[in-house]
């Protein structure tokens, strides 16, 4: 065991009990041990951190998604890898991860660590570890009582780049407010060259339209969804910086798996959707930037397989339920894309909760595109959640009609109705704490067997 002080070694032991008892007695509890280290020791997460390889992924979508992939792939090329996987993004979650794969007796060696943060907590992170390559999403409104604006977000990150100007940055180049920065660090874009749908139109509920340089409204050469793409200033010449990694076409897209190619690669995604797209890219873009082939990049992301509530797929009595997290608008319409994307009759939960990890104001729903879901198949409407009703009557605003409506009031009729349901094959678009609870009442019923 290397030498610590004292305080450091209470904190992990303390913590790596927590752990275990967590387990053992709660099924779960990936942060609560972070929290009890860090009383006992503020500054324990650069004890615990110290030898490894870090990569942080950031950002308002596709964090969780992006982090597996980029684990995945790593551990695939033979190198040793952790990863805090059940998306406990918070200090207190990454500390536990951290702990969790710490060894008090032998050597601790080098490896990588693939660790998915949460925005406002990037800077807390920053403080104690200095990674090797950090990446940003992308930047959407979501939780507005917490975070803001999309402008107050990106200031919460830059906070936390601000504490290590030697890590490099692995960006988003069609996200508008990522191109420029006021930053001494390396930067390295990824995006689109080409459109899913040839849109070069913004959405009117889209995030960031203007300018950030004279706040003209922006032009595109090409839109992949919301306010991302190939973006210009004609006012003062703003425009989005070079690629050096982009999609250069998409020859097929399923409910899936997309086939795509980047740069002068073609490779298979497998999970469905634009916005899995954008994750697979950046996955590249990061583990080409370490150094691993395309052949293992690849294989890697031709059997990625649905993580935690991320296009997750169970089996319900025969039916075949995909789980699909929803948070804000961006991300909602993308799911609406992807479920577009199914030719069959289909049924659709929709999950709405309004606890602090949702978000308190669900106003957000009314700039969600419901009504491009009134033209597909769907044979039956099954709500549920928190404010259920408020879902209800945004699904009957949109144009659906209610006689295919059930709403439930608790999780024990809602599992009776998706047994019921007319359809072999059911979506379930929920936001986050929702998917939390239904994930952990269906594994109660033992429809899943791995919590986290």
């Amino acid at each position: 065991m290397s030498k610590i002080k004292i305080k450091s070694l209470i904190s992990i032991v303390t913590a790596k009990l927590t752990l275990f008892l967590s387990r053992k007695i709660f099924k779960g509890g990936s942060s609560f041990p972070g929290k009890v280290a860090l009383k006992f020791d503020s500054h324990i997460l650069a004890v615990v951190a110290k030898h490894y390889k870090t990569i942080l992924i950031t950002g308002t979508n596709g964090k969780t998604t992006t982090t597996s992939m980029i684990y995945n792939i790593i551990e695939k090329s033979g190198n040793k890898v952790i990863t805090n996987s059940t998306g406990a993004n918070m200090i207190s979650g990454i500390t536990a991860t951290f702990i969790d794969n710490y060894k008090l007796f032998g050597k601790n060696e080098p490896a990588y660590a693939v660790i998915e943060v949460d925005e406002a907590n990037l800077k807390f992170i920053t403080k104690y570890i200095s990674p090797e390559l950090i990446t940003i999403t992308n930047l959407f409104r979501d939780q507005l009582d917490r975070f803001g604006e999309v402008y107050s977000t990106l200031s919460k990150i830059m906070e936390g780049i601000d504490n290590v100007k030697g890590s490099k940055l692995v960006l988003n180049g069609d996200e508008s407010l990522l191109g420029d920065l006021e930053t001494d660090n390396q930067l390295c874009y990824y995006g689109f060259n080409v459109s899913p749908d040839d849109s070069k139109i913004v959405d009117l509920n889209a995030d960031s339209k203007f300018c950030k340089k004279c706040k003209n409204p922006y032009e595109y050469k090409l839109i992949t969804f919301n306010h991302l793409g190939s973006y210009y200033c004609s006012s003062c010449g703003y425009q989005r910086p070079d690629l050096k990694y982009a999609v250069n076409s998409i020859t097929e897209m399923t409910p899936y798996y997309s086939k795509v190619t980047i740069n002068d690669k073609d490779l298979i995604i497998n999970q469905p959707g634009v916005y899995n797209i954008y994750n697979g890219l950046c996955a590249y873009s990061i583990c080409k930037e370490i150094g691993i082939s395309d052949d293992i990049i690849f294989q890697s992301l031709e059997s990625q397989s649905s993580h935690f509530g991320r296009q997750e797929t169970l089996n319900i009595e025969g039916k075949e339920v995909k789980i699909i997290l929803v948070k804000n608008p961006a991300g909602y319409n993308q799911a609406i894309d992807t479920v577009s994307l199914d030719q069959r009759a289909v049924s659709v939960v929709f999950l709405l909760n309004d606890n602090y990890g949702d978000g308190r104001d669900i106003s957000w729903i009314w700039d969600v595109n419901f009504e491009k879901m009134t033209s597909l198949e769907i044979q039956q409407l099954l709500i549920a959640g928190i404010r259920n009703y408020d879902m209800a009557i945004r699904l009957k605003i949109s144009g659906f009609n209610t006689e295919n409506f059930k709403v439930s009031q608790d999780f024990d009729n809602l599992l009776d109705n998706i047994k019921n349901s007319p359809s072999g094959f059911i979506y379930v678009l929920s936001t986050y704490t929702a998917m939390i609870d239904f994930r952990k009442y269906l594994h109660s019923k033992g429809y899943i067997k791995k919590l986290w």
